[in-house]
């Protein structure tokens, strides 16, 4: 879950983006969206090994190297 900081910089916006499509294109990526009262979005990795895993793809989302969003991950245990 990524949501913005005070300071938010919406040239953020189109490396995360393509980082996205990155991580879709390898199959890494389930689904993403942004919520609608804009305060941040979510994504859902899938195929990874592990939490640590999925702890270091969000480490390096721009959102988070930019230091524009909070990014937290949660493993999420699904029906």
């Amino acid at each position: 879950m990524a949501m913005r900081r005070p300071a938010f910089d919406e040239g953020a916006i189109a490396p995360h983006l393509a980082f996205l499509d990155e991580l879709r294109d390898s199959g890494h990526l389930e689904m993403t969206g942004g919520f609608s009262d804009k305060s941040g979005g979510a994504y859902v990795l899938v195929n990874l090994d592990s939490l640590e895993q999925a702890r270091a793809i969000a480490a390096r989302d721009p959102l988070a190297t930019l230091g524009t969003s909070g990014l937290t991950v949660y493993e999420w245990n699904t029906r």
